[in-house]
């Protein structure tokens, strides 16, 4: 075998707070239908990558559950293999650690080269030509980039490239840098470079940004190149930019094409009915999804499947996850509702003009969403203010929730 396919997909997804709590970043739906994993398992497919091992650790069930034998993306074939990697003696302490742990099951397969990739981001990517770079360049490693606005390069791992494209400089998440070029954690090492370094640096959080990669920059002779990814590429690892990233696709022009023949993106669908739209009901800009009732209004908003919009009920702006029961008179704006919630008649969530940050969590929650937790249920005639996080344990023992409040 020449290339293995290692997916990270064990990350906890912090800053997605209550969506996060039960599934994995990976596991969280998007863009109705879909999962996040689904784009990087769609372009390991798409680009001939059938042998992949998905690194997995932070509540893996939904994931695992999601992924089962990978029929979906064609991975169920005599000639192909999915792997989940779940930890079996220690944790993973690092991202390069996980791939450590598993060194053993790395070298059963003896592939000339392992292309490392996360399964959190939203991408359409061939990788043969990352590949091909790679041979080309006879490099050691390659490391995936991509420029990023200078605000926003203390997120990345950001690096300095010769004329050749050649590494010479990297640094994780720098507060400032002459250079924009981030690292899109998409790494394809050389099996023996991979050996070495895993096992020759005696770190226990051992981690590609932090310790692999400014290693083999600084002290060794070996090639490090970039390669250079301009396309369409999202990291929606925060409320504002899940909820932003989904509305996007609504768009009569989108820059990632959910419709594109030629590359695909796969996932595993349920078995439910086509979309009704009742005869009062108005959608503009909106995804909905399979198995969903729309009798009310939804503009500018992701349903996914099974979701039901009551009469005189207006969505806007806002992402409901599967199977949320929406009652009659209801208005919902700039809201991430998770899956499973219920929602009684003439409700208002997102209501008002009060921006006040949520006082638990300013950090996460200060735009104006409000999240409320799978399986909640919200009475009739509720009011919720903006900025606010609803968990289902809340009593509801009051019927006007004020903006910026956590309800548990």
């Amino acid at each position: 075998m020449e290339t293995l396919a290692l997916i990270l997909a064990g990350g906890k997804g912090s800053r997605l707070d209550i969506l996060s709590q039960r599934r994995s970043k990976p596991a969280m739906p998007f863009a109705g239908k879909f999962r996040i994993i689904d784009f990087t398992l769609s372009n390991c497919t798409q680009s001939g990558l059938y042998d992949i091992g998905i690194l997995t650790q932070y509540l893996p069930l939904s994931l695992n559950e999601h992924i089962g034998s990978g029929k979906p993306w064609d991975l169920d074939r005599r000639d192909s293999s999915i792997t989940l990697l779940q930890p079996h003696n220690y944790w993973y302490l690092g991202t390069a650690d996980a791939v450590l742990k598993n060194l053993e099951f790395i070298q059963r397969r003896s592939p000339k080269y392992i292309l490392i990739l996360s399964g959190d981001h939203i991408y359409k990517m061939d990788y043969r030509k990352m590949i091909a770079l790679h041979k080309e360049k006879n490099a050691s490693l390659t490391i995936a980039t991509q420029p990023v606005p200078k605000e926003e390069i203390s997120r990345f791992g950001i690096m300095s490239v010769n004329k050749d494209d050649e590494i010479i400089e990297f640094e994780e998440k720098p507060k400032t840098s002459k250079s924009n070029l981030a690292s899109m954690g998409i790494y394809l090492f050389n099996m023996d470079l991979l050996k070495e370094v895993l096992t020759g640096i005696k770190q226990d959080d051992l981690d590609f940004g932090k310790h692999i990669i400014p290693h083999l920059i600084k002290t060794t002779s070996k090639e490090v190149y970039a390669y250079k990814f301009n396309d369409y590429w999202m990291d929606v690892g925060t409320y504002d930019s899940y909820l932003d990233t989904n509305i996007a696709m609504t768009k009569d022009f989108t820059e990632l094409d959910l419709y594109d023949p030629t590359w695909k993106v796969y996932t595993k669908s349920e078995d439910l009915p086509p979309v009704k739209v009742g005869s009062e009901a108005v959608i503009h800009n909106s995804l909905v999804s399979n198995g969903s009732v729309i009798e009310g209004t939804v503009i500018n908003s992701v349903l996914s499947p099974g979701v039901r919009v009551g009469k005189g009920s207006t969505v806007k702006d806002s992402v409901i996850l599967n199977n949320v029961l929406i009652g009659e008179d209801v208005t919902i704006q700039r809201c991430i509702i998770d899956k499973k919630v219920i929602i009684g008649h003439n409700a208002y969530l997102g209501f008002g003009n009060d921006f006040t940050p949520n006082i638990e969590k300013p950090d996460l929650l200060i735009s104006g969403i409000t999240v409320v937790e799978k399986n909640t249920i919200i009475p009739s005639d509720v009011q919720i203010g903006r900025n606010c996080r609803v968990f289902k344990t809340y009593k509801f023992d009051k019927a006007s929730i004020p903006s910026g409040s956590t309800i548990k």
